[in-house]
């Protein structure tokens, strides 16, 4: 059985006259990818600093059942020395952690910077970049990662690769406290999701049930000859409807299931912008 990694309970925090976050309680389970999710503004990247000791809430406790040596953070503060190569930049990485220099080209291949290892950062691409410091940040194989927005902004390609690295990390034991505001990425990777908004956690859940949950109680029938019936979401509905169309031929049936950005719309009446 899987158990907490991080325990927050009744967390408030102001700052300056405003309160961001409002009695948020939550808990991440070791070794899965908990994603938060909200617009900008919404409180994640507070949350981050606050379970990472950059803030203290005014209320409320937090629990991170890791070593801060174990920690790995990706944030918009995250950070590279321009002019030197990628390569040095790791060297100094692992130094820092006191990582063994050998684990630097292992990293190197699995963010498929090894080709490049030898180019100074400054003439990278925004997307190699942003590789270089995700490998920073997992280079001392850290058990619980942080990642704020890592692929705003980034092109389809690169964002796939850095999606695959994740679902690596997490097999290999980490676990991934992802915020963004992509609810398609969240879909794609999140285990289970929390919807914030203005400081306060609007649902809780495992993607897949959520839409369950918040879908239309109907299903959509279509039939060869462009014939579509919407009818109530049950059994015996629509096996009768079946019965009383079955000269038509079956195209397809499916419900009216709707995705996180949709589910997010309905519980607060915001957009993700």
């Amino acid at each position: 059985m899987s158990s907490k990694i991080i325990e927050v309970k009744d967390l408030s925090i102001v700052l300056g006259k405003k309160k961001v976050l409002n009695d948020l309680s939550f808990q991440v389970e070791e070794k899965e990818i908990f994603g938060f999710l909200g617009p900008s503004g919404a409180g994640k990247t507070t949350t981050i600093k606050i379970l990472t000791k950059q803030l203290l809430p005014n209320n409320g406790s937090c629990k991170v059942e890791v070593e801060k040596e174990k920690i790995g953070i990706l944030s918009d503060n995250s950070g590279c020395y321009e002019r030197l190569t990628v390569y040095r930049n790791l060297c100094f990485f692992a130094e820092i952690s006191k990582t063994k220099k050998e684990k630097v080209e292992e990293v190197l291949k699995k963010v498929k910077l090894y080709e490049d290892k030898d180019k100074k950062v400054k003439d990278l691409s925004k997307g190699m970049k942003q590789r270089l410091l995700l490998a920073c940040a997992v280079i001392h194989s850290p058990k619980l990662l942080f990642l704020d927005e890592p692929t705003a902004a980034l092109d389809p390609a690169t964002t796939e690769e850095i999606h695959k690295l994740l679902f690596q990390l997490r097999e290999e034991g980490t676990t991934i406290f992802l915020t963004t505001h992509n609810m398609e990425e969240a879909d794609e990777l999140c285990d289970r999701v929390a919807f914030l908004n203005k400081g306060e956690i609007a649902e809780i859940g495992i993607p897949s049930e959520l839409k369950l949950k918040y879908a239309n109680h109907t299903v959509d029938i279509l039939f060869e000859n462009h014939k579509e019936i919407s009818i109530d979401k049950d059994i015996s509905s629509i096996i009768k409807c079946l019965k009383e169309n079955s000269k038509e031929s079956l195209k397809s049936i499916h419900s009216q299931e709707p995705n996180l950005a949709e589910i997010f719309l309905k519980l607060t009446g915001r957009d993700l912008k």
